[in-house]
């Protein structure tokens, strides 16, 4: 189990003698995986802790503040995804301004010296911190520490990056996606009462509240469900607010094929397998329905092509 300390106020609670990485790693894709396992087999050839430092909010959203990227994980998410690829421990520190403000020079001091005593410090080759992105590789061996830089990934000449990742889900090259991230793209959450609108319509669905400003895929999708049984259970899903019905906060909704069991309350994970068609806002409730069952017919047709339906 992953251990999470929140905030500087608890820095007393970091273990000493980590291997450190540091970073956004959001949507934790190739390029994150290798440098983490780097991380990972140091702090175990050296009998310590593997930790990973974030920041929250991300900086990109912190400096964006009207319009920043949509993530790929939430924090949550993050913390999941890190611990499948075996960190020990979480570090995030909340990024404001007076965080912002810090030298290169007292990040380091405040940050991996006094606080973590790091035992060595794992980063990508893009990686900079301090004010005005002062800090970086060299600056870390000017100031005697220990630190390795991993290289740049490359998919197709490409840099695997969570940009990449962003504007391959934009595009709807799952194949892309899923080759950046080393599997499929998802999002995690809790199913929750909706307002049975899918039900009277005839296509009942697990409502996810997203609890994020933008979502990097929006509209309808093939889905496999994940987290109820040991396979995951194919569906129909929409992401967006429901412009048919007047909706303005962004919500998952998943219509499972052959499926009637209560799973309210359950933590699940939907998995986004092709995309449909975009959302659209429809001039009345049965060209709604009628559009939806439609969907439905493309998505199952894409499951019994794989032999899952």
């Amino acid at each position: 189990m992953v251990s999470v300390i929140r905030g500087l106020v608890n820095r007393g609670r970091v273990p000493k003698g980590s291997v450190v990485t540091m970073g956004n790693f959001d949507g934790v894709h190739i390029g994150h995986q290798a440098l983490l396992k780097k991380t990972v087999e140091k702090a175990e050839a050296y009998n310590t802790t593997s930790l990973a430092i974030l920041f929250e909010p991300q900086p990109f959203e912190f400096f964006a503040r009207e319009t920043p990227a949509p993530r790929l994980t939430r924090f949550r998410e993050k913390c999941y995804w890190l611990a499948k690829q075996g960190i020990d421990a979480i570090w995030v520190i909340r990024f404001n301004q007076a965080f912002s403000n810090l030298t290169a020079e007292q990040f380091v001091e405040f940050i991996l010296k006094e606080s973590v005593e790091a035992r060595q410090v794992i980063i990508g080759d893009d990686f900079h911190f301090g004010r005005g992105r002062q800090g970086d590789f060299a600056f870390l061996k000017q100031h005697n520490i220990a630190v390795e830089r991993m290289p740049t990934i490359e998919l197709n000449g490409t840099r695997v990056s969570s940009t990449a990742v962003r504007e391959a889900l934009a595009a709807s090259e799952h194949e892309r996606v899923n080759a950046l991230l080393g599997r499929p793209y998802t999002l995690q959450g809790r199913v929750v009462y909706g307002d049975q609108r899918g039900r009277q319509m005839g296509f009942p669905t697990a409502n996810i509240y997203l609890h994020r400003a933008r979502t990097p895929v929006t509209g309808v999708y093939s889905v496999r469900l994940q987290g109820i049984s040991e396979k995951g259970l194919p569906g129909v899903a929409n992401v967006g607010i429901r412009p048919t019905i007047g909706g303005t906060r962004s919500l998952l909704e998943v219509h499972l094929f052959d499926f009637a069991k209560d799973i309210y309350g359950r933590k699940v994970c939907v998995e986004f397998c092709e995309k449909i068609r975009d959302e659209k806002r429809f001039p009345d409730l049965d060209s709604l329905i009628e559009q939806i069952g439609k969907d439905a017919i493309v998505a199952r047709r894409y499951f019994e092509e794989r032999g899952e339906l």
